[in-house]
């Protein structure tokens, strides 16, 4: 895995356009569809129960995200993911504030018990909580707290059975065995709401056109991570509203040049 592989899976989401199937909360869906348009694919957001599992079918992947829950969100969410499952299609899932409250932990764990999920993406607290470890957590953010992060991907991907991405000031990519740490990104991307969220969405769209799941997560955290750098340049001083503007211009324009140059990224076997 190095930059090349990321640039070719940046090509092919572009040309490609893959249909990512989005059930997430209210908070981000318009920073999140824009930027799944920004990058070049084509976001549809479907949570009625009464369709989730037609439209989970004839997408190229299915992003479920727990932000804004309800009984019916997580009705909706493992009919999708069922369907999904039935018809080979890569789920991404999202346990926002998992551990901040027994409703959402226990609605995290019941959406995992009933759908096989490729990729599972979040905070260190979020992932701790999910596989019953204590790591703080305020409200959906992860607090601060000393421990090993990689160690908690790896034992979450052996015990949840599917790769794991935890994101932090580095983010770790992970299927168990092979560990990959990308130290792209910027902490501006705290400073806006629905960074994250996007994040596992453009995961989403990368898994869409790569059968090869840490493979696609790695390319897909690089090319974010890039693309807030390139941000944060061209808005230095001028606070988040604008970085969050032109964060989903380079999301369109980032090239493969700026990822050679820039596409950071370390492998880590065992």
């Amino acid at each position: 895995m190095d930059q090349d592989n990321v640039s070719e899976l940046l090509r092919k989401v572009r040309m490609e356009n893959p249909l990512v199937h989005n059930i997430t909360n209210t908070v981000v869906t318009n920073f999140t569809a824009n930027g799944l348009l920004a990058l070049g694919a084509s976001p549809v957001m479907a949570n009625a129960p009464e369709e989730t599992a037609d439209m989970a079918k004839i997408a190229r992947s299915l992003v479920l995200n727990i932000g804004t829950l309800t009984v019916q969100t997580v009705e909706a969410m493992i009919l999708a993911g069922k369907s999904a499952n039935e018809h080979h299609i890569p789920v991404i899932f999202d346990p926002v504030g998992a551990g901040a409250t027994p409703f959402r932990t226990e609605s995290a764990r019941k959406i995992l018990s009933n759908v096989n999920v490729s990729v599972i993406r979040g905070n260190a607290a979020e992932i701790a909580n999910v596989i019953g470890k204590q790591w703080e957590i305020r409200g959906v953010d992860a607090g601060a707290q000393a421990g090993n992060v990689m160690n908690l991907a790896v034992t979450a991907a052996r015990q949840l059975n599917c790769h794991v991405v935890i994101t932090g000031k580095e983010d770790i990519a992970t299927d168990g065995n092979t560990t990959y740490v990308v130290e792209n990104g910027h902490p501006l991307l705290t400073k806006v709401t629905g960074t994250g969220c996007l994040l596992t969405s453009v995961i989403g769209a990368f898994a869409g056109v790569e059968q090869d799941v840490l493979k696609a997560a790695v390319a897909a955290l690089t090319f974010y991570g890039v693309a807030a750098e390139k941000a944060a340049d061209k808005t230095a001083h001028m606070g988040p509203g604008s970085f969050q503007i032109e964060f989903l211009n380079q999301l369109s324009l980032v090239s493969d040049e700026e990822i050679q140059q820039a596409g950071s990224f370390k492998k880590y076997l065992g």
